[in-house]
C-alpha cells in the first residue's frame, strides 16, 4: 500500500522538470498523493501543464508570493480558491526563492536595499503567509510544512550572499513555526539539498566549480539526484516522520559535514 494513499496536497515552485519542487512531486504522486500545483506567470504555466499530465494532480493555481494580501493570486487569494475544492490538505511544499542573481556575485556587504528586502520576502516571509494560510485546511487532523533550504544558510558560501541571509530566515522561521503549530499537529521542517542542477542553481555564478568540489569532498563522493530528494521529500511529508519538527534535514552526500572552500579554491 503506497504511504501517501488518501493525502492531498500543494506544491508550490515547480519550474521545470530538473526542479527539486519535480523531484518531490514525483515522489509523493508515485506514492498515492493527490497533488496541487501553484505557479507564478503564464510562462511557469506553460511548463507545468505537460509535467502535471503526467502524474495524479487535479488543480493548479496562479499566485505570486510578492503580491500582498488582498491581491489577485496573492498566497491567501489562492488558498481561497483552493478551499473551494479542498477543505482540507496534508502537506504543502514550499519550493520558492528569489534573488537578483547579479547581487549575487561579489561581496554581500554591496547587497541594494531593494534586492535584500525583496529577497527576505520571497524567499523567508511567503512560508510564513503560507503557514498561516494552510492553517484552516489543516486545523482537524494536522499535517506537515516543508521548505527546501541550502547550506548557505549555515556556513558562508561563494555567490550566495544574500541568499544565504534569506535561507537563514527561512531555517529560523520552521523553528518558531514549530513551535506555533505544534499544538494543532502540524509539523514544519526544511529539506536542505546539496548542489543539483536546477534552473535556480544555474543562476550563481561559479555553479559548476560547486558542483565539481562538492563530488570531491562530499563522504558519499557525489550530489544528490532528484530521486533521492524526492524521497527525503516523502519521509519529511508521511506519517513516516510523525515525530519530527522543526528540523533542517540534509541530503547533501554529507557535504555539510566538511569545511566550505573560499572562491578561489574553486577555481
Amino acid at each position: 500500500m503506497s504511504i501517501m494513499n488518501g493525502k492531498k496536497g500543494l506544491i508550490m515552485g515547480v519550474a521545470n522538470e530538473r526542479s527539486i519542487a519535480w523531484g518531490i512531486a514525483k515522489a509523493l504522486s508515485e506514492n498515492g498523493a493527490q497533488l496541487a500545483f501553484s505557479y507564478q506567470n503564464e510562462d511557469f504555466k506553460k511548463r507545468l501543464i505537460p509535467l502535471m499530465n503526467t502524474i495524479k494532480s487535479v488543480n493548479y493555481y496562479e499566485c505570486d508570493v510578492s503580491k500582498p494580501s488582498g491581491e489577485l493570486n496573492s498566497i491567501e487569494n489562492m488558498f481561497e480558491k483552493l478551499t473551494k475544492v479542498w477543505d482540507e490538505i496534508d502537506f504543502v511544499v514550499h519550493a520558492l526563492a528569489y534573488s537578483d542573481k547579479e547581487e549575487l556575485k561579489g561581496k554581500y556587504v554591496n547587497c541594494s536595499r531593494e534586492n535584500f528586502l525583496n529577497s527576505l520576502d520571497i524567499s523567508a516571509f511567503s512560508f510564513t503567509r503560507i503557514a498561516k494560510s494552510s492553517l484552516p485546511l489543516m486545523s482537524l487532523k494536522g499535517g506537515s510544512l516543508l521548505t527546501l533550504s541550502y547550506l548557505g544558510a549555515e556556513r558562508t558560501t561563494p555567490n550566495y550572499n544574500v541568499m544565504g541571509v534569506a535561507k537563514s530566515a527561512l531555517e529560523a522561521s520552521i523553528k518558531y513555526l514549530a513551535m506555533d503549530l505544534g499544538k494543532n499537529n502540524i509539523r514544519v521542517n526544511a529539506l536542505s539539498a546539496g548542489p543539483v542542477k536546477t534552473l535556480a542553481g544555474a543562476a550563481i555564478s561559479g555553479a559548476r566549480h560547486v558542483f565539481r568540489y562538492s563530488e570531491d569532498v562530499a563522504p558519499l563522493k557525489f550530489n544528490p539526484q532528484l530521486n533521492e530528494v524526492g524521497n527525503a521529500a516523502l519521509y519529511l511529508t508521511s506519517e513516516l516522520s510523525s515525530g519530527v519538527t522543526g528540523n533542517v534535514h540534509h541530503v547533501d552526500g554529507g557535504l555539510h559535514s566538511v569545511a566550505i572552500p573560499k572562491q578561489e579554491d574553486l577555481e
